[in-house]
């Protein structure tokens, strides 16, 4: 690749990046002059009672509500827990009956 090729590529992506900065600013301009980008207000909500195996994390757009039960064992350990029976330690068969 000669000196010419690699000036033709630094136009070629800082014309990409204007277009891009430019498209931001733009979009920014538009939507704060139309009005549709104005601070929601927050919502308040009431306290719901609170169950102590249940813990609930609520964002904006989502809410995700975690369970915990006794005895339960994660699927993270499960599948660790059934590769390691296969390289576990020798003697581990019917041998130790």
């Amino acid at each position: 690749m000669n000196f010419k090729d690699l000036l033709k590529w630094n136009t070629r992506l800082s014309a990409v990046y204007a277009v891009g900065i430019w498209t931001m600013v733009g979009s920014y301009a538009y939507f704060r002059y139309t009005g549709r980008f104005k601070d929601t207000p927050v919502k308040e909500e009431a306290p719901q009672p609170e169950d102590p195996n249940k813990v609930v994390y609520q964002s904006d757009h989502s809410k995700t509500v975690i369970v915990y039960k006794k005895d339960f064992v994660p699927y993270s350990a499960r599948i660790y827990n059934f590769i390691k029976s296969f390289s576990g330690q020798p003697g581990g068969g019917d041998g130790d009956k």
